[in-house]
């Protein structure tokens, strides 16, 4: 009997987090959607710093509603930081792609993640590849070729500084599973939004970037505040889904955000993806399944 109970905590657990992810992704397609609008106004490093400066604002605010059910532990701070470091650059290469490319080319190049997680574990942490997950990588490659669609030897900029922003989402989302038992999930989503605020305001002061502006319009602000709204709501769902699930399963569960996003950029007027773009984006999704089932 005991153990009939068990299983049913956790399919109740598993069924919780891929609810959690699908609300995150719909969430975050939605908030990459305001972004592009932003994006006619607003330098990409701009949005990151107001969004995750409202989104700071919002967290610390949840901590006055509710106290935290796990106390700090300031000896994996770092690993705070790193997540919040991970997700920053992540999401400045993710804004800065889907003001130049189509919103659901920009989600799935940055939904290459579980590839590189897979590849970096292999070098760094000696973790076994077996035929069927070499399988699923090479079909996952082949369609970002069909996306990038290099045919004329010229590859896209903008594309690669998309994979590269699936590159750093992936040690961010490795980072998550390491502290979820640490750190109350406000706490990490803390650390992603501090990072996230403090790094785009060194770049402004400390380089030659000098593109910020002071908005006051209130459209604008009012775009600001959705997309931290949103963004904030769709993470705080994500960090809760990791933690609730195996990364396997959400990490499938997550490329639900592909057709939310393709929606959403057609409806903003990003033409429809023709069918070489639908099939890479079909692989991709094929091989990012298949890797995070093995």
């Amino acid at each position: 009997m005991s153990n009939n109970n068990k299983l049913v905590s956790n399919v109740k657990l598993i069924d919780k987090g891929i609810f959690f992810m699908l609300v995150s992704a719909m969430l975050g397609s939605l908030s990459g959607a305001v972004a592009k609008v932003l994006s006619d106004t607003m330098d990409p490093i701009e949005i990151v710093f107001y969004r995750n400066l409202l989104g700071v604002f919002m967290i610390l605010y949840s901590f006055k509603k509710v106290q935290l059910s796990i106390s700090f532990n300031i000896s994996k701070s770092h690993l705070l930081i790193l997540r919040g470091l991970f997700g920053t650059i992540a999401m400045v290469f993710y804004f800065y792609t889907i003001a130049n490319i189509p919103l659901g080319e920009a989600v799935i190049l940055n939904k290459t993640s579980p590839f590189f997680v897979t590849i970096l574990a292999y070098y760094l942490m000696k973790e076994s590849i077996s035929i069927n997950t070499i399988f699923a990588l090479i079909i996952g490659f082949i369609g970002i070729f069909f996306v990038i669609q290099p045919f004329d030897l010229v590859i896209s900029t903008d594309h690669i500084l998309a994979i590269l922003g699936g590159f750093f989402a992936a040690a961010a989302y490795t980072t998550i599973k390491k502290i979820k038992d640490i750190y109350d999930a406000r706490v990490i989503m803390l650390s992603f939004m501090g990072v996230g605020t403090i790094l785009p305001l060194l770049i402004f002061l400390f380089t030659p970037y000098a593109d910020f502006k002071i908005h006051t319009g209130f459209f604008v602000w009012s775009l600001i505040a959705l997309m931290a709204l949103l963004s904030t709501v769709s993470q705080w769902f994500l960090t809760r889904a990791y933690s609730l699930s195996k990364a396997s399963i959400i990490g499938v569960i997550g490329y639900s955000s592909i057709p939310f996003a393709v929606g959403f950029g057609v409806m903003l007027g990003d033409s429809i993806p023709d069918m070489l773009t639908f099939l890479g984006i079909g692989l991709i999704a094929l091989g990012g399944i298949l890797v995070s089932r093995k």
